[in-house]
């Protein structure tokens, strides 16, 4: 497995051969300094949920790749209308092989028809914008994930508390925070963040800059 920081709550992730595209928030994002031709030719676009700052470009990858686009119906139904062919739209648990890669939708508690996902057992989960709920325990022990990208940024999500409370309930080797420091309201130290993790669990938290890539 590979995964790269696009910035903010966006991610690309090699996983069982397969290129997934997470919440690409690039063209309307001040603080970016990536472009659309650095995102590489997607398989699967995922969407957590409806917010400009998620669904960002979402819709243009698809149609550029011709793409899967997998999020919540009402998500997928918008995609379709927008001239996304292939859209999976999945509820709340629902799970799907999407073009060869098992794909689960979790519950994230927010607004803008949100969920998370797991990509794969024993592969990543992203929580999508969400605060912090103990079934995320069940998460763990279902599908083992072994990475966790998990937001920090507080406000309008978990703040760096709760999300280390999350990462220990995960218990996942890695856990990748995201969502912060993209506006004021949400800036916040992801070394601090870090270090309440390691007083709780051994995960390693791995802070990616913008662009950056870890191997797995």
């Amino acid at each position: 497995m590979r995964l790269r920081y696009l910035g903010h709550a966006g991610f690309e992730l090699l996983i069982e051969g397969k290129t997934v595209v997470v919440d690409p928030f690039i063209t309307q994002n001040e603080s970016s300094h990536l472009k659309l031709d650095d995102v590489g030719t997607a398989d699967i676009i995922a969407v957590t949920h409806s917010h400009f700052d998620h669904l960002g470009d979402a819709v243009e990858l698809a149609k550029r790749d011709n793409a899967f686009f997998v999020s919540t119906p009402e998500i997928a139904d918008e995609a379709a209308t927008k001239g996304v062919k292939e859209v999976v739209g999945l509820n709340l648990g629902g799970s799907h092989n999407v073009n060869g890669l098992e794909v689960i939708c979790t519950t994230a508690f927010h607004s803008g028809n949100p969920c998370g996902f797991v990509f794969a057992e024993n592969g990543i989960y992203h929580a999508g914008d969400t605060g912090l709920f103990g079934d995320m325990a069940l998460i763990a022990e279902l599908y083992a994930p072994r990475v966790a990208l998990l937001p920090i940024g507080g406000y309008f999500t978990m703040g760096p508390k709760e999300a280390a409370k999350a990462a220990e309930l995960l218990k996942t080797r890695y856990v990748v925070p995201m969502h912060y420091n993209t506006f004021p309201m949400i800036s916040q130290d992801p070394e601090e963040f870090k270090r309440l993790v390691t007083k709780r669990i051994g995960s390693e938290v791995l802070i990616l800059k913008e662009g950056e890539s870890f191997e797995l």
